[in-house]
């Protein structure tokens, strides 16, 4: 990979003057690639994650794979807080549960300040390994408040968010109390890992979408910007992702961000539309796109790329992340298309 080319996610995600479109893939890394598999069945997730070798390799694997433009770090957006020992796991097939939820103030008080080379000084090692080994950008991450609140508050994954919606409607103290001490868990660890060289972050408020425009705007917005407003003078850019989030875009650039995440459900160039001049895109080809046939992958990529107009301010990627029945094979494919045809001149390759 050339210089110039090694540049263009981070000038992507800075509107910045380059050649081709930029890809990555949300979830890259993971159960659509063999060699992790193998990896996985002589470890668990949890197990992979706190050994920095490990989580190194796992992160590599589809930088070899694929040729991306930027790989993303390892782990998983309820690691900083499941460090601090308030009872939370990832179970197998299930996802973050918490033993004892927060639906109390007093919960609140299991809830200390985040100190990451003492709580995580694993990721901290993992990012310095990834850092001495890749010639492309690594992305750190971490959840948005809103998501990791719902974790803690509902006790594992939810459909409704009923629980959360509930303690947010009906004790607002408790919730903004709630939402700050999160903000500065995921702004410690952000800082932890740009520090130790990741070269852009991206904040995963994965099951904002949940929410109406309003309820965002009034619960979750403050906090979320305080997160990337305090973390602007790291000077790396800065991508805002949820889910479901297609009314949510414009409160969600104004968080903060440089880039803002589309997810399939809004059409690119319709998402262009409620996103302000300034702030950049990433997206969004349907990730259950790439398991049909090769000339139906082709085509929508190729709509992801005519509906992103050629402009320097977007980052190809899917619309969620990588499925487990993904053949890996058509993302090298993908890939390699949109660097042959994604221009950034304002035109689109034929091919």
């Amino acid at each position: 990979m050339t210089p110039l080319a090694r540049r263009a996610f981070l000038a992507a995600c800075r509107g910045e003057e380059h050649d081709t479109v930029p890809v990555w893939f949300m979830r890259q890394a993971g159960r659509s690639l063999p060699e992790y598999r193998a990896i996985r069945e002589r470890h668990d997730f949890e197990e992979v994650v706190r050994t920095p070798e490990l989580a190194a390799e796992v992160t590599l694997q589809p930088v070899r794979r694929y040729g991306v433009d930027a790989a993303i770090l390892f782990s998983d957006i309820v690691t900083p807080v499941a460090s601090l020992g308030i009872g939370l796991e990832i179970r197998p097939g299930v996802g973050p549960v918490v033993d004892e939820p927060f639906r109390r103030p007093a919960d609140l008080a299991r809830l200390r300040e985040l100190e990451p080379e003492e709580d995580l000084p694993y990721v901290l090692e993992t990012v310095r390994l990834l850092v001495a080994e890749l010639d492309i950008p690594l992305i750190g991450f971490a959840g948005a408040p809103f998501t990791v609140a719902s974790y803690l508050i509902e006790g594992g994954p939810s459909k409704t968010y009923d629980r959360t919606k509930a303690l947010m409607f009906s004790d607002e103290p408790t919730w903004h109390r709630l939402m700050e001490r999160l903000a500065g868990i995921t702004l410690a660890s952000l800082r932890a890992q740009v520090r130790e060289g990741a070269a852009a972050v991206q904040l995963f408020d994965s099951w904002a979408g949940a929410l109406t425009p309003a309820d965002y705007e009034r619960y979750v917005l403050p906090h979320s910007r305080h997160v990337l407003t305090e973390l602007a003078d790291a000077g790396v850019p800065m991508i805002h992702f949820g889910v479901g989030t297609g009314e949510l875009l414009g409160l969600m650039a104004d968080a903060g961000a440089d880039v803002v995440g589309v997810d399939w459900r809004v059409p690119l160039d319709v998402a262009r539309a409620r996103i302000p001049e300034g702030v950049g895109t990433q997206g969004n080809l349907d990730a259950a796109a790439v398991l049909a046939p090769w000339e139906v992958v082709e085509a929508r990529v190729r709509d992801v790329l005519h509906r992103s107009g050629g402009r320097r301010d977007h980052v190809f990627n899917l619309g969620h992340g990588v499925l487990p029945t993904t053949e890996p094979d058509v993302l090298a494919r993908v890939v390699e298309l949109v660097h042959r045809e994604g221009r950034t001149d304002g035109t689109v390759g034929d091919g």
